[in-house]
């Protein structure tokens, strides 16, 4: 498995903006396309208060490539993303990793 680390810094007040978009659309259209999550969070202590991270879960980097194109490129989603930012962004920025799991993780 790998697991990829998306971290979104929200712009100041658009957090309920972006955790609305996420329940209401995203999550529907991530099952949709196969994608599978393992977990969302929100920063409680820390760097960010407007926090999101997330953890993916594909099966190889193939994977990850076919079902996230399929995904942006998906007419729903686009639509999704335009009516969510018509008053402005959601983000102010978007990291993400992709990480391999150790011999001694707890997941594979």
């Amino acid at each position: 498995m790998i697991y990829e680390l998306r971290i979104y810094d929200a712009m100041p007040g658009k957090m309920p903006a972006l955790l609305a978009r996420f329940e209401n659309h995203t999550l529907g259209l991530f099952d949709k396309h196969g994608i599978r999550q393992a977990g969302f969070f929100t920063t409680m202590i820390g760097e960010s208060y407007l926090r999101l991270t997330y953890l993916l879960a594909w099966e190889s980097l193939a994977e990850r490539e076919k079902k996230w194109q399929a995904f942006v490129t998906d007419p729903e989603w686009i639509r999704v993303k335009e009516e969510s930012e018509r008053e402005g962004p959601l983000l102010a920025n978007v990291s993400n990793q992709l990480l391999a799991p150790t011999s001694f993780s707890s997941v594979k």
